[in-house]
């Protein structure tokens, strides 16, 4: 199986009530998504609300990680900039603490500062010259079109970017117009989104995913199964989950896995900064009860 592959959970960033840091929930987090079986995790992305945290909490956030990670699986540093040399000096950054990847999406700002084709392929390869694996974001957040000739040609002249993460519309055909265009160059596509196109995706081709850190230990198993030719198993065990995953995806965002852990006495909080609201309580409950048949690690962890 490829080098890349299997899940790899985007770690949510838990907060005091107050607003500040929860560091301790933040190893207590790792240790969670470690138990439920996580072949890599990801810290400082989205899911990790990352355009609600500040330089400095960048920082301690990713040293706090890779530290207390210590090697158990390996660590994406997600260091997007609209900048290229702030994205520059936060692969560096990346790199010297001793993360094993780092992410990136395209260079924007906004709805209408958008990097060419031509400005993003020279930001990926001025990252690349920091000499640590690069994984491609390609998410409808940034407003940058990636097309597949764009993203092969950075697999082929970049030797650091190995990795996509495609989670654009129609997710699949992307990917396989990716494998069938970039071979060998493309070491590990994965899709993202919550797993909410994971079937589709792994028909195509995709080695892994990356989803929240709410239910790993449930979605895991469509993974195993399916790379090791059960495709039926696969598809009855996504059945199980498909329902929580609708509900992340479409109504609790990263939230979902905050309420999960905290249910789960993972984490003591769910506060998110403003301007972001809390989950309705309607909308929390129908979480929890969609997930409590499943019995997921993340409701006993802390328990």
């Amino acid at each position: 199986m490829n080098t890349y592959s299997g899940i790899w959970p985007v770690a949510p960033t838990p907060f005091n009530e107050d607003g500040t840091l929860d560091l301790d929930g933040m190893k207590r987090v790792l240790d969670c998504l470690i138990d439920q079986g996580a072949d890599g995790i990801c810290v400082l992305a989205n899911y990790s609300e990352q355009f609600l945290i500040s330089d400095a909490e960048r920082e301690v956030l990713a040293r706090l990680s890779v530290e207390h990670v210590a090697g158990r699986v390996p660590v994406i540093v997600t260091i997007s900039h609209f900048a290229t040399q702030i994205a520059v000096e936060r692969a560096r950054f990346a790199k010297d603490l001793g993360a094993d990847i780092v992410m990136m999406m395209p260079p924007y700002h906004g709805a209408l500062l958008k990097g060419t084709p031509e400005q993003s392929f020279e930001q990926f390869a001025a990252v690349g010259e920091v000499g640590i694996p690069i994984m491609v974001q390609d998410a409808p957040l940034s407003g940058v079109d990636l097309p597949v000739d764009l993203l092969v040609r950075m697999a082929r002249e970049i030797e650091a970017v190995k990795l996509f993460k495609i989670e654009c519309p129609r997710a699949a055909n992307k990917i396989r117009a990716l494998i069938a265009q970039g071979g060998a160059a493309i070491e590990g596509p994965f899709d993202g989104e919550e797993a909410i196109t994971l079937l589709a995706d792994l028909d195509a081709g995709a080695t892994g995913t990356m989803t929240s850190g709410m239910i790993v230990d449930q979605i895991k198993p469509v993974l195993t199964r399916y790379h090791a030719g059960d495709v039926s198993g696969a598809t009855e065990a996504y059945g199980r989950v498909a329902m929580a995953i609708i509900h992340e995806n479409r109504q609790c965002g990263w939230q979902s896995c905050k309420a999960a852990m905290v249910e789960g006495g993972v984490i003591a909080s769910e506060f998110c900064r403003h301007p972001i609201a809390p989950l309705h309580p309607a909308i929390r409950a129908r979480l929890i009860d969609l997930l409590r048949p499943l019995d997921p690690l993340v409701l006993r962890w802390g328990r």
